[in-house]
């Protein structure tokens, strides 16, 4: 059917397989459109491109998804977790088979270097081998009895039809850890991916159709957001929703939810502060400031959004840091060398350019960028804002874009201090080898995640999420499948011999 959209000129052909690229949604294992013939567009944030189209799904074919699903559940339930697992495996073989065409994809319509994407393949595919095995380890409990006769136990068993709500900024990855954990423990998926980023879950789907998912264990519907999720979260059959993506649109979810009673797991905004001592190299600092900030152009809900390096190297700090980020490379993902990708959004754009401005208002110093760049309207180059103040927008809110801030700090407590004057609690970056400081401040920090000495701490087995507005629940581990599962006791009564 991919002859049904037009698609930009010489995508496919870049393309081994050019199945991967659907412009249609994936319901009860078939491929469809949109009865209204509505469509929405993707395009390439490089280059202003248009990539292809997708179907606009009403509300009611959205809930015809959620009732395949439902229909689907009884079966996918009752295998045996042996058989759920084999399943799950070869969709991961063939995610690592078709990583090329799936990181191409991706840096096509979201625009990350095409070496990120190619890592991101790795790491979403991690997730699906990770519960392959989960899958089998769905233990129970017998618990010693309080009662004379009885017999007690406690099980696991899978919630039901689970909505995924994902983000543009990790399109396969999000999916997967989401996904794949709620397969595994024996729940039946509908995904509603962002507009931005279509084609890559529609990728996973052709794949998972190929493992053999049954038709209706997971399913890809795609249109407007307001619409999709309106119906996800009204709808009773759908028994728990798991979202990634903004703290406000995370709460409005739980408020329309609540009729329902649903399970909820929401991966919300973050503000993360980096927090560099004096007592190690200040090269490694520079560079591991550089990782924290500019991963994914700094769209990335793990970028270090307030860095706070100690007063006794503060200015060396900035001498160095502000030379390793006009080094950046910007351009297309696609070309060699690309380090900075292009911003999703002109509001993308726009919020980065405000902060500047506010921050330079208020005191602050700009030390590199600080601008849009050559390489397209979507691009902004890589910035260093020096002195940041409480009372500025981007010591408030997330940035979302390639813009670093720095303050300088005295000691140990105006550190935590700083860090936790916020609503946010996702991830903080601690780099210090003191390690009586690291045990005070790791407990000191209000924080889900605390990174020591290091920025990369996400995979497969670890348990990934927030506290505070940063979210509810856990992905990722033996933790994530937690989320997609009810427990159930029984208490079975026996006679005495």
């Amino acid at each position: 059917m991919l002859e049904a959209v037009k698609m930009q000129e010489g995508v496919l052909d870049r393309l081994s397989d050019r199945r991967l690229l659907r412009p249609l949604a994936y319901v009860d294992g078939q491929w469809c459109a949109a009865a209204s013939a509505v469509t929405s567009s993707v395009s390439d944030p490089a280059t202003g491109a248009t990539l292809g189209t997708v179907p606009d799904l009403d509300a009611a074919e959205t809930g015809r998804a959620v009732a395949a699903a439902q229909r689907a559940l009884t079966a996918w339930r009752a295998l045996l977790p042996q058989e759920r697992a084999r399943i799950l495996r070869a969709w991961h073989d063939g995610m690592l088979a078709a990583r090329e065409d799936l990181a191409l994809i991706m840096t096509l319509e979201q625009g990350k270097p095409y070496a990120e994407a190619l890592g991101e393949i790795a790491y979403a595919a991690s997730f699906i081998e990770w519960y392959a095995e989960e899958a089998k380890r769905l233990n129970g409990e017998t618990i010693a009895s309080h009662l004379p006769n009885r017999h007690m136990t406690a099980r696991r068993e899978p919630v039901g039809v689970v909505a995924c709500v994902t983000p543009w900024n990790f399109p396969s990855a999000m999916i997967t850890r989401k996904a794949a954990a709620a397969l595994a423990a024996g729940c039946s998926v509908v995904v509603r991916p962002a507009s931005e980023t279509p084609f890559s879950a529609l990728a996973l789907a052709e794949l998972a159709d190929r493992a053999g998912l049954p038709a209706g264990v997971f399913n890809v519907v795609t249109g407007n957001a307001r619409t999709i999720v309106g119906e996800l979260t009204r709808n009773p059959a759908v028994r728990a929703i798991s979202f990634t993506g903004s703290t406000e649109i995370g709460a409005r979810l739980i408020a329309e939810s609540a009729p329902t009673v649903k399970r909820l797991s929401m991966e919300l905004g973050g503000h993360a502060p980096f927090i560099l001592f004096p007592d190690g190299d200040l090269d490694d600092g520079v560079e591991a400031a550089l990782a924290a900030k500019f991963q994914t152009s700094g769209q990335d809900c793990l970028a270090a959004n307030r860095i706070y390096v100690h007063r006794d190297i503060y200015e060396p700090f900035l001498a160095r840091y502000a030379a390793r980020i006009d080094a950046l490379c910007v351009g297309n993902g696609l070309d060699d060398g690309v380090e900075i990708g292009p911003l999703m959004h002109e509001r993308a754009v726009d919020k980065c350019t405000a902060q500047v401005a506010d921050a330079l208002a208020k005191g602050a110093r700009l030390l590199a960028g600080g601008e849009g760049h050559p390489a397209g309207p979507l691009f902004y180059r890589p910035t260093l804002i020096a002195d940041m103040t409480p009372d500025m927008q981007i010591a408030r809110e997330e940035t979302f874009g390639p813009v670093a801030a720095v303050a300088p700090f005295d000691d140990e407590e105006q550190a935590v201090e700083l860090a936790n004057d916020t609503e946010y609690g996702l991830v903080a970056y601690l780099y210090t080898q003191d390690h009586g400081r690291i045990c005070r401040m790791t407990d000191a920090l209000d924080y889900g995640m605390v990174a020591v000495n290091c920025v990369k701490i996400t995979g497969h087995p670890v348990p990934f999420g927030g506290v505070k507005q940063s979210g509810l629940g856990r992905e990722g581990g033996a933790w994530g499948i937690d989320e997609f599962t009810e427990l159930k006791y029984v208490c079975a009564a026996y006679r005495a011999g």
